[in-house]
């Protein structure tokens, strides 16, 4: 939820963000209406309040004779103070909801577009080349007998697979790497619930316009999480943190479920695009003033990861309207995949500001100050699709891959060999 301060005191710049997502600048007028209402109910229940408060003090000093009058007079207080706390219930319930409409607002120097107009900021490596036809990663994966696809359809459905053989360590090592790195870096290991609440679904922004993407539990009432980011924003829901230390940075190993809604025909083969997949995320609560520099400081993280990899990639600062609702700025990492001649997303890494924060109530104090809201960032350190782009980077024409030096003591193995 955006700061309602701000919607009130530069309601401009709140349009000027709506407009560069692509959205319509009206929800704001609406929200400063809503917001409006809501101030006033509550002005005058508090208003009715105090005049109940003070009745009250008259009807106790009050003669026999006077009292019945006035007790009557308490009655018609008292039901006029009922009617005015449900209107600012009301008021406030239809506030909340045209305020969780407006996305957060994006910072100024974000690209305005939609899913193509994004910036590209560098590219690092060699597009890789071959002196042999090379074969996609799903292929390479059949031979390998590190994928089987058809399986999974068998058992789970169109869009699920099973990992085996190097497969399946290829990727425990792959997480492995990155989690130490985290490790190293500060951040604190968790291994999070993947079921969560419908507030803490909503409160990381994920129920708005993708929220048919998102697995729900109707019985239960839960929802099944499409990255960590989810739980560990909720972990500390309803807190006041001490950040005199500074930031809290937790890194969050989880399997992952999205539906994909609206993506069929796209990238259907293989694991590119899929309905289950492990992942490791890094998740950060700081102060306001440090969000930018840590925003930075998670893309380096990525980068170093890629690079140690031996991947090709290229940093785009992704356009406003492709940005999520909870996000004001966005770097997208897209790593070269061969077959597909194209940059593919690997990695992303958001800036939220305190947009997540005010929705799920996280607070910090500065120098003992009034609380104030904390900002979150999240981003990815490795996740399944990575294994895409490491086949087919690496692979040479007997159908062998050559694994990444930095992988080799999770591993065990320098090459992964075709299965006869």
């Amino acid at each position: 939820m955006i700061d309602p301060v701000l919607l009130r005191e530069n309601p401009e710049l709140v349009k000027r963000s709506q407009i560069k997502r692509g959205e319509s600048p009206e929800s704001v007028d609406e929200a400063l209406v809503a917001d409006a209402r809501r101030r006033a109910a509550i002005t005058t229940y508090e208003q009715l309040r105090a005049e109940q408060n003070a009745h009250g003090k008259t009807v106790a000093a009050a003669s026999k004779d006077e009292k019945p009058a006035l007790v009557a007079q308490a009655k018609d207080l008292s039901e006029r103070v009922k009617q005015a706390q449900q209107a600012v219930t009301d008021a406030e319930e239809y506030a909340n909801r045209v305020l969780s409409d407006i996305e957060n607002i994006v910072l100024e120097v974000v690209p305005a577009g939609g899913e193509a107009d994004f910036v590209t900021l560098r590219t690092h490596g060699q597009i890789p080349t071959f002196d042999f036809t090379p074969r996609d990663h799903l292929e390479i994966g059949e031979l390998l007998d590190a994928i089987d696809m058809e399986r999974g359809t068998k058992v789970s459905g169109s869009r699920f697979y099973f990992l085996k053989g190097v497969g399946a360590r290829l990727e425990y090592a792959l997480m492995s790497l990155a989690l130490q790195r985290a490790i190293d870096a500060g951040f604190v290991p968790m291994i999070p619930p993947t079921l969560v609440r419908p507030e803490v679904m909503a409160g990381t922004g994920f129920l708005g316009q993708h929220s048919d993407e998102v697995y729900r539990l109707e019985k239960q009432d839960l929802y099944l999480v499409g990255t960590s980011e989810v739980p560990l924003a909720g972990y500390h829901m309803g807190e006041i943190l001490d950040l005199s230390r500074g930031a809290k940075r937790y890194a969050g190993w989880s399997t992952c479920y999205r539906s994909e809604a609206g993506s069929y025909g796209k990238d259907t083969r293989g694991i590119i695009r899929v309905h289950q997949f492990n992942k490791l995320e890094m998740f950060v609560y700081t102060e306001p003033s440090d969000a930018e520099a840590e925003h930075l400081r998670l893309v380096a993280m990525q980068e170093a990861m890629l690079q140690d990899l031996g991947l090709s990639y290229r940093v785009i600062d992704v356009a406003a309207g492709d940005l999520g609702s909870s996000a004001a700025r966005k770097y997208d990492i897209e790593a070269w995949v061969p077959t597909q001649d194209a940059y593919r997303e690997l990695t992303s890494t958001s800036n939220c500001t305190t947009f997540q924060a005010r929705r799920l109530d996280i607070r910090y104090r500065p120098d003992g100050t009034k609380t104030q809201h904390v900002a979150t960032l999240n981003g990815t350190l490795a996740t399944t699709r990575w294994i895409v782009a490491l086949l087919e980077t690496h692979q040479r024409a007997d159908g062998s891959v050559v694994v990444p030096e930095v992988l080799r003591p999770y591993l065990g193995l320098d090459v992964l060999e075709p299965v006869a």
